[in-house]
């Protein structure tokens, strides 16, 4: 019987996770896991069915029953659907981070999602991206991650990422968001954003992403994961 590994990658928005975790899943053949996704469809999903982020027990019943769906588009990037409809871009947006930090922050939804985060983890194994992952959803995991950078260089890496789909932003306002949403995630009662004891913490502020990635593959390679 094949049994199934886990590799966390931890961090804040903007360190580069979710890059890394795309490029090791597909190096490894392994499952990928973006939880932070689920976080981002359940706030869209509120907006769409008229449920204010603060009235925590109907944004709760949302994520026990989130109707979600994702699937790979020919070019390689990953569709998200609720109901059937389309919000791969719309939680991708900063309004759409700002929901899932503000319904991440409550105990309850994290529970309600907690089990759909486990239930991924199949053979031969799972690379997930997300805040608490070594922490509080694969404790257990072989490897853990915890990837960080600056939050001038992540308002940064975001300012040109919205530039280069030509939509109009303000730099200062883009730090003093992930300053905000840092402050958040990493204050919340449950699951705060913090390393595991046993991570490995990474700091890209300074390293290209190539680089950052290489060094994941070693320490992959040296616990005999590939």
């Amino acid at each position: 019987m094949t049994v199934a590994q886990v590799i966390t990658v931890d961090g804040p928005s903007g360190a580069g996770k979710g890059t890394v975790s795309h490029l090791l899943a597909n190096k490894l053949g392994w499952r990928l896991l973006d939880s932070g996704a689920l976080y981002r469809v359940t706030g869209q999903a509120c907006l769409i069915e008229g449920v204010s982020w603060a009235d925590h027990q109907a944004v709760t019943d949302i994520a026990r029953h989130l109707d979600v769906s994702f699937s790979a588009a020919d070019t390689g990037e990953i569709l998200v659907a609720y109901k059937g409809r389309d919000v791969s871009a719309a939680i991708r947006t900063e309004e759409g981070g700002r929901g899932a930090s503000t319904v991440a922050a409550i105990p309850s939804v994290r529970e309600a999602l907690l089990a759909r985060q486990r239930d991924y983890l199949q053979p031969p194994g799972l690379v997930a991206d997300g805040r608490d992952m070594g922490t509080v959803v694969f404790p257990d995991a072989a490897l853990k991650f915890f990837l960080t950078a600056s939050a001038a260089e992540r308002a940064e890496r975001r300012y040109k990422q919205l530039i280069a789909k030509g939509e109009s932003v303000s730099l200062p306002r883009l730090l003093d968001d992930i300053e905000e949403r840092d402050a958040r995630d990493s204050s919340r009662s449950v699951s705060p954003l913090v390393p595991a004891e046993d991570a490995i913490v990474i700091d890209s502020t300074a390293t290209p992403i190539e680089h950052v990635f290489d060094l994941v593959v070693q320490k992959v390679t040296e616990k005999g994961l590939t």
